[in-house]
């Protein structure tokens, strides 16, 4: 398989270049997300966000850095990583309950805590695609801020400003004070 080729077909979303490139990553995906995610529902689903975020990343690719292969295998494990910490959260409730201070449990707490927690999702809602995205790879999803400007293609610097500035915008609609 020629990939520069088929970097340079993907990056100019030539029809079929998609396929091409689930023919030739598919295997090697499978073999790094399967030791990973036990379930095959999982692998199925982080299988499909791998190939989307490589459709999506491509120009973020850099083969001076790194094969093509190499590329890859850093998207398929780090995907297969965050999706084994998401479903270990929800398995784990977030553990929200064993972390909530005396007198937090009342009724009234409760509801303050889902009333913030719906404003905080719907202003997350309001953030353009690509600072949503890297909010939730870095707040929820517990993303290292390097591993996040690898995949996107940005500095480290670039990375955590645009982030302080997400938490700036969402702290003020929120009503709070920023305090960095």
């Amino acid at each position: 398989m020629d990939y520069k080729a088929l970097t340079a077909a993907m990056r100019s979303r030539e029809p079929g270049a998609l396929e091409r490139f689930q023919t030739a990553f598919t295997p090697l995906i499978r073999y790094i997300i399967a030791p990973i995610l036990p379930d095959g529902r999982d692998r199925e689903e982080c299988l499909s966000d791998v190939v989307l975020r490589a459709w999506e990343a491509i120009e973020s690719y850099d083969e001076k850095k790194a094969s093509l292969t190499t590329w890859v295998t850093a998207l398929a494990r780090n995907a297969a990583l965050n999706r084994r910490r998401a479903n270990e959260r929800r398995r784990e409730g977030d553990g929200l309950d064993e972390t909530v201070p005396d007198g937090a449990g009342s009724p009234e707490q409760s509801v303050i805590r889902e009333e913030t927690a719906r404003a905080l999702w719907a202003a997350v809602g309001r953030l353009d695609r690509r600072d949503r995205d890297m909010f939730l790879r870095k707040y929820y999803y517990y993303q290292p801020t390097a591993q996040i400007a690898a995949e996107l293609g940005l500095s480290l610097r670039a990375v955590e400003g645009r982030l302080y500035r997400v938490r700036k915008r969402l702290q003020e609609e929120l009503g709070g004070v920023y305090r960095g």
